[in-house]
């Protein structure tokens, strides 16, 4: 596959406050000048962002002038809700959705809202919107964490994409072959959409470790002993991080992925650092 036809994308959180939005707008425009394919911005658990999302989707896309792909969940929300969002979004030109299941809000132990899983809100929104959206779906190499099984969970994922998903983006990894081992699991299930590599470049050890316990992404022992001996030096460990997640994206590349969707956590730098060592085109 030819660089020009992968794609490649940056992920972002709506901010809380106003300082932070123009930060983030800062660091929007300097990725836009990389060209990458798209935005796309989360959606907190229980849709607890809702109109922060839309705000900085609708101004990304139009001010930054990068198509850009919100996070749409069904934990909590109606199904009146998400056909006003999706009726706001399709009005104001976005053509490519994100749907997910979505976080639950602390204390809440099931889901809520008339929806309650990713395949049933991807058939909602063909259903309501036909063919207009692209709709990207979440793909978990390394097995979602409440899925009871690896089996299950390769079947969960058939299910979101015969419901209409266009591609999928996956969560974090830091071992290619489990993103390989995915890829090949799901094709011979028969599913043949994209399934585009999620990017978490390394830069604070102490909050990776924590996110990916919590969200059952695995760092290897190997990656993870470097980062603990460096101890408090960011400097190390940034350059460390980099040169990791770079040989595995090169890796990534060379076996087929079909791009790249680099999670920013909202800065440029770190995301740009592995571009840049990928030479990829701007």
């Amino acid at each position: 596959m030819s660089q020009e036809q992968r794609s490649f994308s940056f992920e972002f959180f709506p901010t809380k406050t106003e300082a932070g939005h123009e930060k983030l707008m800062g660091v929007a425009r300097q990725l836009a000048s990389y060209n990458p394919n798209f935005f796309s911005c989360t959606y907190g658990a229980g849709g607890s962002t809702r109109d922060r999302t839309l705000n900085t989707v609708l101004q990304l896309d139009g001010d930054v002038g990068v198509p850009t792909a919100p996070h749409l969940s069904c934990v909590g929300d109606s199904k009146d809700e998400l056909r006003s969002l999706l009726s706001q979004y399709k009005n104001s030109g976005i053509k490519r959705i994100v749907a997910l299941r979505g976080d639950l809000p602390s204390g809440m132990g099931m889901a809520s809202g008339e929806l309650r899983y990713a395949n049933e809100l991807v058939e909602f929104i063909r259903n309501e919107t036909g063919d207009h959206f692209h709709i990207e779906v979440a793909a978990y190499p390394e097995v979602h964490p409440q899925a009871r099984n690896f089996e299950d969970d390769l079947q969960n994922f058939v299910r979101k994409c015969r419901a209409g998903a266009s591609s999928a983006i996956t969560q974090y990894f830091f071992s290619a072959d489990c993103y390989f081992y995915f890829v090949e699991r799901v094709r011979k299930l028969g599913v043949d959409l994209p399934i585009v590599p999620g990017i978490m470049p390394i830069t604070n050890y102490s909050k990776l470790a924590r996110f990916s316990d919590a969200c059952g992404a695995e760092i290897p022992r190997w990656v993870r002993k470097q980062l603990e001996a460096y101890g408090d030096d960011l400097e190390s460990i940034q350059a460390y991080g980099e040169q990791v997640v770079t040989e595995m994206c090169e890796r990534l590349l060379q076996g087929g992925a079909p791009g790249l969707h680099f999670y920013t956590l909202n800065q440029a730098d770190p995301s740009l650092a592995i571009w840049n060592n990928l030479k990829l085109p701007r």
